[in-house]
């Protein structure tokens, strides 16, 4: 292990990164900052063709950064497997969706270990960053990376650390993000500690690996609960008549003991609408119900179906059905000024509204052409330019994403009926009481 930390503290050491995606690419940003080069592995071909050519396919990662990390001899990326014994550190970061019956689906993280297990050599550090479970470093990567007889501690070093990635804000890039450590054995923990310190501001080690799993799963079930909470009341609200916005700026100004949530359409994204669940799975297994996870994973959950209904009623008062409307969904990408359209909730507005013979089209500046979606099955589309000629012709434009680089002044000048569930339309002046929000 002296070997290892010493390459690291003289940046010596090659870092791998397994899963070149929204956690990976930007956690190779920081290692490279710090001073060390990363060879990344990807299974995708059109991926890795694309980042060795010097192009980003993430929005809030240029593609002058990476020629740049290129020209300097400091990134490579393959999807040759057999080469994951050439790093001296090796980070997971591939996804931990759920199966269709809301399990935990492990298999990106088993087919990834085992490939290393065929290749791991002495003196390597395997860190888990993708979100799972508490147990599963110690109780499933570790049974398979000692398949290659190496002994953990001594040969090798597995730790998990979560990912804390927040794409979009600019505030919080990876490397300003404090990261929590915990190791298999005190040998992994010193390693992946010396390991983080090269490039991340604070480094937070914990106990174990379990402690640092639950961490991650404790930060995502807390943002679910609490968004579950006001979306209740903004259903709530909007019957009694109180703009549930306004409600919430005010009890904003408490200096203690609130913290803001807000409601929206539907949750999106890796973590808030997938993470729970993964503890409810744990939770059964222990011979527990965990009710007040799973009842907020109910009401994020029936959201879409309100905003449908909502929307209903607002075209009602114009004396329009559903079929038949044009109607135009804003942002498709899980939250504003991102690319990510993972698990958003657009996709499942856009089912429903097909499926009640809306006649329906979408503009997001940040993802020009709708991606294939495993659970979703919707037509091809292409965003749509946002002309007045256009939006004069909707029946109504239905906001989903609160994207900055949109005009929504034009919005709501043209269109004749604008929803808007993100509260971005707030102090812009509505033409013929055309705005409604839910």
């Amino acid at each position: 292990m002296t070997n290892l930390i010493d390459k690291l503290n003289h940046k010596t050491a090659s870092i791998g990164i397994i899963g070149l995606g929204y956690v990976g690419l930007p956690l190779a940003n920081a290692f490279i900052r710090s001073g060390l080069s990363v060879l990344g592995f990807d299974t995708d071909p059109l991926k890795v063709e694309k980042l060795s050519q010097g192009e980003s396919y993430i929005k809030h990662l240029a593609s002058e950064t990476i020629a740049g990390w290129i020209e300097n001899g400091q990134f490579e990326a393959t999807t040759e497997m057999s080469r994951l014994n050439e790093p001296d550190v090796l980070l997971i970061c591939v996804p931990t969706p759920l199966t269709e019956t809301r399990d935990p689906d492990l298999k990106y993280v088993e087919s990834t270990a085992r490939e290393i297990s065929k290749v791991l050599r002495a003196g390597q550090l395997v860190v888990l960053e993708s979100t799972t479970y508490p147990t599963t470093t110690r109780d499933v990567l570790l049974p398979i990376l000692s398949e290659s007889r190496l002994t953990c501690g001594a040969d090798f070093y597995l730790a998990y650390s979560p990912e804390r990635e927040d794409p979009g804000n600019e505030q919080f890039s990876a490397d300003r993000i404090p990261k929590v450590v915990g190791g298999v054995d005190t040998a992994s923990l010193e390693a992946a500690v010396a390991l983080y310190r090269q490039a991340i501001v604070e480094v937070i080690p914990v106990s174990s690996t379990e402690v640092a799993e639950a961490c991650k799963i404790l930060e995502n079930t807390y943002r679910a609960v609490n968004i579950a909470l006001v979306n209740e009341l903004k259903m709530l609200y909007d019957r009694m008549g109180i703009d549930v916005w306004e409600v919430i700026e005010a009890a904003k100004t408490k200096p203690f003991g609130f913290q803001a949530f807000y409601p929206g359409p539907g949750l999106g994204g890796h973590c808030i609408p997938i993470d729970p669940f993964y503890l409810t799975w744990l939770a059964r297994k222990q011979g527990l119900n965990t009710r007040f996870i799973e009842l907020a994973g109910e009401v994020n959950s029936a959201m879409p179906d309100y905003v449908i209904t909502r929307l209903s009623e607002f075209l009602n008062e114009q004396r329009k059905p559903i079929k038949g409307s044009k109607i135009c969904l804003l942002g498709v990408a899980y939250k504003k000024n991102v690319d990510d359209p993972r698990e958003s909730p657009s996709f499942v507005l856009m089912e429903k509204l097909l499926e009640r013979g809306a006649e329906v089209t979408y503009h997001d500046p940040h993802v020009s052409i709708l991606p294939s979606m495993r659970k979703h099955d919707l037509p091809e589309m292409k965003s749509i330019d946002l002309t007045q000629e256009f939006l004069e012709k909707q029946d109504a434009v239905l906001i989903a994403t609160d994207h900055t680089n949109v005009d929504y002044g034009l919005i709501v000048q043209a269109a004749p009926l604008v929803v808007d569930t993100r509260n971005v339309t707030q102090g812009i002046q509505a033409v013929n009481d055309n705005i409604r929000r839910c």
